[in-house]
């Protein structure tokens, strides 16, 4: 784990994602925004408009989510961060993410991000399994 201060940015958006704070989190962003989620392409999407309602739909279906950044790393202006989001949904059931969002940290925010976090799965496939399920359904395990 990385021991030097957290970037400002990244410090800045899991400050407002502890704090519900839409309008902070949306002004960690550049206005022209680029969101890619390179495992599921048609979510991709440009603009801190979108930011806004996704984090909105969030904030109200997990009022007590929590994130925090479990490593990171800096090369230059891209930031790796290893992500691990926590809470429980209003229906009751438990909100567990984790991953890792690859961004750029532009002097008007984040300029474009590629998020890999995932709802982690508790079901006891191992490994071996796993690859199997990939293989034979083409869906991830």
């Amino acid at each position: 784990m990385n021991q030097a201060p957290m970037p400002r940015v990244l410090d800045r958006l899991v400050r407002a994602v502890n704090a519900h704070d839409v309008d902070a989190l949306v002004g960690c962003f550049a206005d022209e925004f680029i969101s890619e989620t390179p495992a599921h392409p048609d979510r991709n999407f440009t603009g801190v408009d979108q930011v806004r309602r996704n984090w909105s739909m969030i904030f109200d279906a997990v009022p007590d989510l929590t994130a925090s950044v479990t490593s990171w790393s800096l090369d230059g202006d891209v930031i790796w961060a290893e992500w691990a989001h926590r809470g429980t949904r209003r229906d009751g059931a438990p909100h567990d993410l984790r991953g890792v969002t690859i961004m750029e940290a532009a002097a008007a925010g984040i300029g474009w991000l590629r998020f890999y976090l995932e709802p982690v799965a508790h079901d006891a496939m191992g490994a071996t399994e796993a690859v199997r399920e990939v293989l034979t359904s083409g869906r991830p395990a």
